[in-house]
């Protein structure tokens, strides 16, 4: 058994007083890192109630139920930035980057401390497809976001459309890792296949 609560502390503490010594786009990154990881300790906090009065099961609450949860609680402290602060694209991606890669670290060293970090294998997964799955399915929203919001046609149908097909994204990689056989190796390269194409989509962006 872990305490989450007491690794995110360990992890966020010296985040924290980092933010005393920097400034403008590395001061945002550590505060959306540090906001990635609350968020993922409170979709564990909710993922978990959903198992237990569900009675899924780990692997159907995986498939099911933690994707709904995970992607909605990445995309909160999104909108509120957005809606607050009226980034531009580049401070929206830079922070949206930040979320997913706080998220997906403070998952890795709690599945780690869990588990064990004996196997190389497992460490590679963890690192190179669960860990960058977070991180390309906020990202994938956010590029949604950008682009429409250029054309002004961000909406509330826009930010449900995108909020589905990030949590479609992130359960089909679940349902395709649950398994042994090819289907869990097509999964395992999913999110670095997705980030290559986001990096290049990027690159146009910036365009």
């Amino acid at each position: 058994m872990i305490y989450a609560e007491n690794i995110l502390i360990c992890i966020a503490g010296p985040l924290i007083v980092a933010l005393a010594f920097t400034k403008d786009k590395a001061r945002r990154f550590i505060a959306a890192f540090i906001t990635g990881m609350v968020t993922c300790l409170i979709a564990a906090y909710i993922g978990g109630f959903f198992e237990l009065k569900a009675g899924l099961g780990m692997e159907n609450t995986a498939i099911f139920i933690s994707p709904v949860v995970e992607e909605i609680l990445k995309l909160i402290p999104m909108l509120l930035y957005l809606s607050l602060f009226e980034p531009s694209d580049e401070g929206m991606i830079l922070t949206c980057t930040g979320i997913g890669t706080g998220f997906a670290t403070f998952e890795n060293c709690c599945q780690l401390l869990s588990a064990g970090s004996g196997s190389l294998p497992y460490i590679m997964v963890r690192g190179f497809a669960v860990g960058v799955m977070h991180i390309v399915s906020l990202l994938a929203m956010t590029f949604a976001f950008v682009v429409l919001r250029r054309r002004g046609a961000l909406s509330v149908a826009v930010i449900i459309g995108a909020l589905s097909m990030s949590t479609c994204f992130h359960g089909l990689y679940n349902l395709l890792v649950s398994s042994p056989g090819a289907s869990t190796y097509i999964g395992y390269c999913l999110p670095l296949s997705v980030a290559v194409m986001l990096y290049l989509m990027r690159k146009r962006i910036a365009r």
